[in-house]
């Protein structure tokens, strides 16, 4: 999670990133901190994987443990929930994720209030960072574009 400050106060953004393509899967906005923002996320990134979550790995600094988060993961396929000093290369991925929202928007914007600031940064999220921000370990490419190259690659070799 990541602290966005407002004219209104504090909105915090949770985020889930596909490690391997750099697609922001899932994100949401609240002024709350609390394990509702995450599951929230974790919510909308199943719903773009088409409800599942097989395979995933979610990577928490305090583990399951949040208010019963463990139980609150979406039921759609496995999720493994790992807590402090396991995965450190998502942990920092994760920072590094929520420094560029930041340097490259967030602090480049004043927000009046929270509503406002929910728009941009989601809109921005879709329409910019997805689509067509490019990543140096993803060849070049946005993270969509990328994540589709992948598939046509693959369908290609199995042929």
């Amino acid at each position: 999670m990541t602290e966005i400050v407002t004219d209104q106060g504090k909105l915090y953004l949770a985020t889930v990133i596909d490690l391997f393509s750099r697609r922001l899967l899932g994100y949401a906005m609240s002024e709350y901190h609390d394990a509702a923002l995450i599951v929230a996320s974790l919510n909308m990134a199943a719903a773009t994987r088409c409800g599942t979550v097989d395979g995933v790995i979610f990577h928490s600094d305090r583990g399951g443990r949040q208010r019963g988060l463990r139980d609150r993961l979406p039921a759609s396929g496995r999720a493994a929930v790992h807590g402090p000093g396991r995965l450190c290369a998502g942990q920092r991925r994760r920072g590094i994720l929520n420094s560029t929202i930041k340097v490259e928007y967030i602090h480049r914007h004043r927000f009046t209030t929270r509503v406002e600031a929910r728009l941009k940064i989601s809109t921005w999220i879709v329409d910019f960072y997805n689509l067509r921000r490019r990543h140096s370990t993803c060849d070049g490419m946005s993270p969509i574009d990328y994540g589709h190259f992948m598939v046509e690659a693959k369908r290609t070799e199995a042929a």
